[in-house]
């Protein structure tokens, strides 16, 4: 039986300043920031986690603010064009009058028969929101400023810039199991066999060079891999198809994998387990800096180097 994948785990993208970008995904996008800690593999960089109230894969955003050098990124082939979350078809309305009123310009199309605001983030991440009947897993956060009724329900799409889609279609079919869907408008429309939360990834075609990785451009895109032994059962699939891939990496809250595309845009797979109740309660999540054990010891000088920081206090919505 052939290796599928239910969706997208998380995204994770680079951001400038830290507390701007906690500003806009908890107190704009009404996001909870379920995760504090560092970038394992540079520790004077915050590695950010945004998603719903109980930091449920498929939900959750994540970011390294990059502050010391701050190297803008550019947009180009072989990255992530935009990171889409579903909402309800009736809030729509609601969230182009909330991102209007903070000064965020706000683009209104229908693409596939849906509903799609398209705005950026202050480091000019493009981003969708979808009003969609579409599956989701996602925990309301009771502690959002935005209603229950109106926050966002976990991914919906990611869509995906390549020079050439023929070579990262196979990639998604053949290896991931995904299935085209649809297409429109030079947009072709592929989704998991499962169906599930976050299932949908959209390919385009850029005449652009290859991007440049940096600020306001997004890193990977994870999807899910049940367990380590699946995530084995990947490399062996990857290995196959003739594509270099990472080892079996531990994240603290998920294990890892990685492997470039075709087109060049890095994709990891990640297990839903432990999660991110690993080393913090439900309540308390994102509340302090949190270290993997093996970086415990030198937490005093970690703390020394990263830039100052205190997460974004919110009121409550009222509905």
């Amino acid at each position: 039986m052939a290796l599928t994948t239910p969706g997208v785990h998380h995204v994770t993208a680079i951001a400038g300043d830290p507390a701007r970008n906690a500003a806009f995904y908890v107190e704009t996008l009404g996001l909870r920031m379920v995760k504090r800690t560092v970038n394992h593999d540079d520790t004077g960089t915050y590695h950010f986690y945004f998603g719903d109230g109980a930091g449920t894969p498929g939900t959750t955003i994540t970011f390294f603010p990059w502050t010391d050098d701050g190297r803008q990124g550019e947009f180009g082939a072989g990255q992530t064009r935009a990171t889409a979350y579903l909402i309800d078809p009736g809030s729509v309305d609601y969230w182009a009058d909330r991102l209007t009123d903070r000064d965020v310009a706000v683009e209104r199309s229908e693409r596939f028969g849906e509903r799609v605001l398209s705005f950026t983030d202050p480091d000019g991440i493009d981003l969708e929101l979808i009003g969609a009947d579409a599956p989701t897993d996602a925990v309301p956060w009771t502690d959002s400023p935005v209603p229950e009724r109106h926050q966002l329900r976990g991914f919906y799409s990611v869509t995906l810039a390549v020079a050439d889609i023929e070579p990262t279609e196979r990639m998604l079919t053949d290896v991931l199991g995904y299935e085209l869907a649809d297409s429109e408008d030079g947009r072709r429309r592929y989704r998991s066999a499962s169906g599930g939360p976050g299932s949908v990834v959209d390919l385009v075609e850029t005449d652009t060079e290859r991007g440049w990785m940096g600020v306001g451009t997004v890193h990977h895109v994870a999807f899910e891999a049940a367990s380590v032994e699946e995530e084995q059962q990947w490399l062996d699939a990857f290995e196959e198809h003739g594509l270099g891939s990472s080892e079996i990496i531990d994240r603290k809250y998920f294990t890892s994998i990685y492997v470039r595309e075709p087109g060049g845009v890095l994709f990891e797979f990640a297990t839903p387990s432990p999660g991110f109740t690993a080393d913090e309660d439900r309540d308390e999540l994102g509340s302090r800096l949190a270290l993997p054990e093996w970086l415990e010891a030198d937490r005093d000088e970690i703390e020394a180097r990263l830039p100052a920081f205190e997460p974004p206090q919110v009121m409550p919505a009222d509905e």
